[in-house]
């Protein structure tokens, strides 16, 4: 560790250290999906959005504190391979700026009053909210992410969590086309996000062992597996056709698009390039879809009235 590193690192305040053990950025970024769930099961059961206030409060807050959680075990759980990596090493679990003790004190804390206050809002909303942190903690960092090529498969389970939570802290039945839609949608956008991550990182998994699928099996079978998948995410943009025509064109055409955008890319760049015109239209692809959802379910709860 350099001079500059050290230098940095000293002058992070308790928040900062805070922030990055429990992985502020995670949080912010599955909040979004969440609030797609939440705004959908309103529009769907056209509920009003005032008398469901507690119910939006207690799913954000509860959703905060189980994924912040589920961030702080995973830090305390990787640090020997966070080590590894360049851009987890500095993580403060890593560095020593928070104990091993404190870390699981907090992540236990955090899991507790999170699930305490999910089934404020629902029982099914903090089950779902025990389960995403369950499958990331057990089956995905303490198992497969060391073990498996299918990883990335095993933790797209609690990844795609957030909608499912949002939807049942505001209508306890999770077995509407549309959610299950938005949820498999979920779960299967994680694979070509980060297979691209993983290409574009090769070296750093390479090094801490962790067998993501381009390490061990190359970018070419990459390649064909995403391929694979954004075939599944274009068939599944179907299941939102019983809700509305809109959002399905919608997310058709983003997967679609993301397909054209990897076979062309492929054959045009280097796997490199083509890594990271993957990954930069995976964000394009959720950003646009969860926005679209969320206003769309808005303004069909607002001309309602």
């Amino acid at each position: 560790m350099n001079k500059e590193e050290n230098l940095t690192m000293s002058k992070r305040t308790l928040s900062q250290i805070l922030a990055q053990t429990v992985k502020t950025g995670i949080i912010k970024s599955n909040l979004f999906p969440m609030f797609a769930g939440l705004t959908l099961a309103l529009y769907t059961y056209q509920l009003s959005l005032i008398e469901k206030i507690p119910e939006i409060i207690y799913a954000t807050i509860g959703s905060i504190l189980v994924m912040g959680a589920a961030g702080a075990f995973n830090n305390l759980y990787d640090r020997d391979i966070d080590s590894i990596m360049e851009r987890t090493k500095n993580r403060p679990t890593v560095t020593g700026e928070i104990q091993p003790k404190n870390v699981l004190w907090l992540g236990s804390f955090m899991s507790i009053i999170g699930i305490i206050i999910l089934s404020l809002a629902t029982p099914l909303a903090a089950l779902l909210g025990f389960l995403g942190l369950f499958f990331y903690v057990v089956p995905y960092t303490m198992w497969s992410k060391r073990r498996t090529i299918y990883n990335t498969e095993i933790g797209s389970i609690s990844g795609a969590m957030p909608p499912l939570i949002g939807w049942a802290a505001i209508y306890p039945d999770i077995t509407h086309p549309a959610i299950l839609g938005l949820f498999v949608i979920t779960v299967i956008w994680q694979m070509p996000h980060f297979y691209a991550i993983a290409i574009r990182k090769h070296s750093e998994y390479k090094a801490a062992n962790v067998p993501m699928l381009p390490v061990i099996k190359g970018v070419k079978r990459t390649y064909i597996q995403t391929n694979v998948y954004l075939v599944v995410l274009i068939l599944i943009s179907f299941l939102f056709v019983s809700l509305s025509t809109g959002l399905m064109l919608v997310a058709l055409l983003l997967s679609i698009s993301w397909l054209v955008l990897s076979i062309y890319g492929y054959k045009r760049m280097d796997s490199e390039k083509w890594a990271k015109s993957m990954f930069i239209f995976s964000l394009f692809h959720m950003t646009i879809l969860f926005s679209t959802v969320i206003i769309y379910s808005l303004m069909g709860i607002l001309f309602d009235l």
